[in-house]
């Protein structure tokens, strides 16, 4: 009987230990389970219109074309996107990622009916663009919107990395961007003493962008110069053809926002055949360079910010 007792006791002691282990490694595995699934637990958000709770992120609607970006980046295919503003239906840079993704009409004006039959379970979007619409979509699936599409776009692609529960991923996206920043300062040394213009050209008027612009936040973390009055802490000033001597500068970049109806095309060429843009000493040296305005403006995203640093290092890091 005595025996008895011993093996049931000793047998008791090993199971103890046993469930003990496998408590221990559930624990474990479940921690690493809420890191890389994320969108099974409930998690709160804060965000330009209040805080939302986010039961699930699989099937994610996206209402800005920067937020469409930070989504591909962070790893997630949404199911609905408004339209690209240059593209049929997407940009260039990520049409090849966008194959199946339903358009739910464009930033200034979204289709409501279209975003609940793709029975989302996340609408991420913007206040400045469709806070009339916010209620609305709040009723269709937990929606979370940045406060603005101005400056610097990091302070969104950080709103939508929290709202798709990849926050450590989103500061590795960064990361990587701000270390390519740093090298591109290593090795351009002197030259970011270069004075950088910037213009833009679009359907019947012109832009000379500051530091509160998208390429312009982008210049001032690497750290370039910038002419005159670009040097202002805010987006861009519209000017007229009188003003063109402003738009110099030792390097100049300039844009245009052809939407294919051929306007704003026709802008440039009535502006750059003006007698006072050939006269600038930037054309005549042959540093006015055109660029694409999807990636140097109107894009906005993670994406389009590699993308500009991509011509950048062309212009001034390649010999």
């Amino acid at each position: 009987m005595k025996k008895i007792t011993y093996k049931w006791l000793a047998f008791a002691a090993v199971l103890t230990l046993m469930f003990a282990l496998a408590a221990c490694g559930g624990k474990d595995k479940t921690k690493e389970e809420e890191k890389s699934e994320g969108a099974s637990a409930s998690y709160k958000v804060e965000h330009a219109m209040g805080t939302t709770e986010v039961k699930e992120n699989k099937r994610v609607v996206v209402l800005t074309n920067e937020g469409t970006e930070a989504v591909l980046a962070l790893g997630v295919k949404p199911v609905g996107a408004v339209k690209s503003w240059l593209g049929d239906p997407w940009y260039d840079h990520i049409k090849g990622d966008m194959e199946g993704v339903e358009v739910v009409g464009d930033e200034s004006a979204v289709n409501v009916e279209k975003i609940a039959a793709l029975k989302p379970d996340l609408i991420i979007g913007n206040k400045m663009r469709q806070e009339k619409q916010y209620d609305e979509l709040n009723k269709i699936a937990p929606t979370v919107f940045a406060e603005d599409l101005r400056g610097d776009w990091k302070i969104n692609f950080a709103l939508y990395a929290k709202a798709l529960n990849k926050e450590e991923k989103g500061k590795e996206v960064l990361a990587a961007f701000d270390k390519r920043i740093e090298e591109f300062k290593n090795e351009a040394g002197d030259k970011l003493k270069t004075e950088v213009s910037m213009v833009r050209f679009m359907p019947g008027k012109s832009r000379i962008y500051h530091q509160d612009s998208f390429s312009g936040v982008i210049l001032k973390q690497i750290g370039f110069a910038r002419p005159g009055d670009q040097n202002k802490p805010d987006f861009a000033e519209e000017v007229t053809q009188e003003r063109i001597p402003e738009m110099n500068g030792d390097m100049m970049f300039y844009f245009t926002y052809e939407a294919g109806d051929g306007k704003a095309t026709e802008t440039e060429k009535e502006w750059t055949n003006n007698p006072l843009w050939g006269n600038l000493e930037v054309v005549k040296a042959g540093n006015a360079h055109k660029v694409d305005d999807a990636i140097w403006n109107t894009a906005g995203g993670v994406k389009a910010a590699n993308l500009m640093l991509d011509d950048l290092e062309k212009y001034f890091l390649e010999k």
